[in-house]
């Protein structure tokens, strides 16, 4: 007799399973369980754009967007080389990184100011110089300002462009002022609270933007060695092309980045798409709030 084939039921259960522990690491259903049930008020209501952007499949792609864009800042790239461990561990900083984003959006206040307090304390610690001897200190405003405003526009691009439900102008502004609340509370200061305003940030970051030795060799490693199965590469391969794909131009350019040899050009949104549906399918909803 030939083997059943797994349910439908069965198949979503076992890629969901596959992609939230990838994402959440060991401690992710313990920990979703706490964010998402433990009573008490929550810096955002239900119904605000923040919680619609950050609870989307788009957010895969977007994470991986971010972290190109993020790299073409020198000093921010020279922390992360030194201090992230993102080759050693790039899974935990993943899981750490997903952890910290779901508390400070659906976990209570207290939890998510938990979060902000640890991360602090991190970037306290974290300061030296970059190849080029320029100092750096995690903790700087300034510098937080940009990893704030790329990840913010990065999360907004992929969830436009790939999301359940998009955002309109209105939304837009609202998601970008939801997130002030988390960089305030991170040490930045007078960070961006419209879309408009955010664009005119990015802009200004311009200039102190460069292509290093130390971003292309982490957006190769980000997008070409991922420490994955075989079997699992070529859905990642997709997830990557649609990133690089969704970078301005002049960000491909500075990375040296090239379009993907296992996804044609024509295919990269389409597959974008489905591949996002699919996450989107796979995993279950988050488990209502007990109590505000």
């Amino acid at each position: 007799m030939s083997p059943a084939l797994p349910s439908v039921a069965g198949l979503r259960q076992q890629v969901g399973d596959a992609v939230f522990a990838l994402v959440a690491g060991p401690e992710g259903t313990e920990n979703r369980a706490r964010i998402h049930g433990a009573p008490g008020p929550r810096w955002f209501d239900s119904d605000r754009p923040v919680r619609t952007v950050h609870g989307d499949a788009s957010m895969f792609i977007g994470g991986l967007r971010a972290l190109l864009l993020q790299s073409l800042h020198p000093l921010a790239m020279a922390a992360v080389a030194a201090h992230s461990g993102y080759r050693g561990d790039p899974w935990g900083r993943l899981q750490r990184t997903s952890t910290f984003l779901a508390v400070t959006t659906y976990g209570t206040a207290a939890d998510a100011q938990s979060a902000v307090d640890r991360v602090r304390a991190v970037h306290e610690r974290v300061q030296g110089r970059s190849p080029c001897g320029e100092p750096y200190h995690a903790s700087d405003p300034h510098l937080l300002g940009w990893v704030h405003a790329a990840e913010v526009d990065s999360f907004l691009v992929a969830h436009q462009r790939y999301g359940a439900h998009t955002l309109d102008d209105a939304g837009l502004d609202a998601y970008v002022a939801d997130t002030a609340r988390v960089a305030e509370a991170l040490g930045i200061v007078d960070p961006p609270r419209s879309y408009t305003q955010l664009s005119a940030v990015l802009a200004a970051y311009r200039p102190e933007l460069r292509s290093t030795r130390q971003a292309r060799e982490a957006a190769r490693f980000i997008l070409h060695h991922p420490p994955l199965p075989l079997a699992v590469r070529p859905f990642y391969a997709i997830l990557a092309a649609n990133a690089v794909s969704a970078l301005p131009p002049w960000a491909r350019t500075a990375l040296r980045l090239r379009q993907s040899a296992l996804v044609p050009r024509a295919c990269v949104q389409p597959a974008g798409h489905l591949i996002t549906r699919t996450i989107r399918w796979a995993l279950p909803p988050a488990p209502s709030v007990t109590a505000l």
